[in-house]
């Protein structure tokens, strides 16, 4: 057999997942748009930056995505309800909020222009593992937990691993179902839709 083409440039597909603790990212993107149930919320696109320990992560992963319709990656994006059960501003967006002017060193825009001002700006995030379950099957997977000062990712702590059901210590899997909500006000990509990346 001869050597096929381009056979030292082919990636074998060994996933390397995102290490947990802070990381330093840029934002990409963020949209506004409404939940499958109609809830304003924020979706936020954004990769790890080049200072980062995982530099350009997700951008490596869209690019090495061989299915027809590339989609950004499931780590690299965040869809934050923007309003409470009340109406009121949610906890999570007027946390990304601070994280972002902190990080950026500016004031937020509001108004028509709001998801514009976003764009290669810098932000620090939190990841940790997270179990879920999907088409019943439970897995632990590595996401981001809450977003932070860009400054604070350093001395950032690892958090504490989440699962499906509070009771169980990670020594089998879990009865309970994904709820629609997490705890930190982020929603499960299948309870949000696909988002589709800049062009």
């Amino acid at each position: 057999m001869n050597k096929p083409n381009n056979y030292d440039n082919t990636s074998t597909g060994n996933y390397i997942p995102p290490e947990v603790g802070g990381h330093h990212l840029i934002i990409k993107q963020v949209n506004e748009t409404t939940s499958k149930t109609g809830k304003p919320m924020a979706v936020v696109l954004f990769d790890f930056a080049p200072n980062d320990k995982q530099p350009n992560y997700m951008s490596e992963e869209f690019k090495n995505d061989v299915r027809p319709e590339k989609k950004w990656p499931h780590a690299g994006t965040q869809y934050i309800l923007t309003e409470d059960e009340n109406g009121n501003c949610s906890k999570n967006i007027k946390r990304f909020m601070d994280a972002f002017e902190k990080s950026n060193n500016c004031e937020s825009i509001w108004g028509d222009k709001w998801a514009s001002q976003f764009k290669n700006k810098k932000i620090g995030g939190v990841f940790g593992k997270v179990e879920n379950e999907y088409n019943g099957k439970v897995t632990m997977r590595t996401e981001l937990r809450w977003f932070c000062e860009d400054s604070k990712v350093e001395s950032a702590d690892v958090p504490t691993p989440k699962y499906l059901n509070k009771n169980n210590n990670g020594s089998g899997s879990s009865s309970a179902s994904s709820s629609s909500n997490d705890t930190n006000g982020f929603m499960p990509v299948e309870d949000a839709g696909e988002e589709i990346p800049w062009g």
